[in-house]
């Protein structure tokens, strides 16, 4: 590379009396020291995050409580309407009752 850079010196100085070619061979030295120029590094990759075990406990303990949560709530749709049904029946039971009372039988 040291030579290509003495041949470019050389030149210089032969075409030192002719402007032009002067002009040209800074634009091409020029040029050449800016596509020689070594690229920035790449930023380091980050390591990816850990999640700390405690997190993974919380999630468990959380899904759990959650599932034992929707089985109470089950639990107790079925006692409501259980509830409800024998309500119903005893009262029809009291009205017949009732009607036979007040007919006197």
């Amino acid at each position: 590379m040291s030579d290509a850079l003495d041949k470019a010196e050389a030149a210089v100085r032969d075409a030192a009396a002719n402007t032009d070619v002067v002009r040209i061979v800074a634009a091409v030295l020029a040029t050449q020291q800016a596509t020689q120029q070594q690229p920035a590094p790449p930023p380091a990759a980050r390591a990816p995050r850990r999640i700390p075990a405690s997190y993974v406990v919380l999630g468990i303990v959380g899904a759990g409580a959650v599932t034992a949560l929707a089985m109470a709530a089950a639990l107790l749709a079925v006692a409501v309407a259980i509830g409800g049904t024998c309500a119903t029946v005893c009262l029809l039971v009291l009205r017949s009752m009732w009607r036979d009372f007040q007919k006197g039988k």
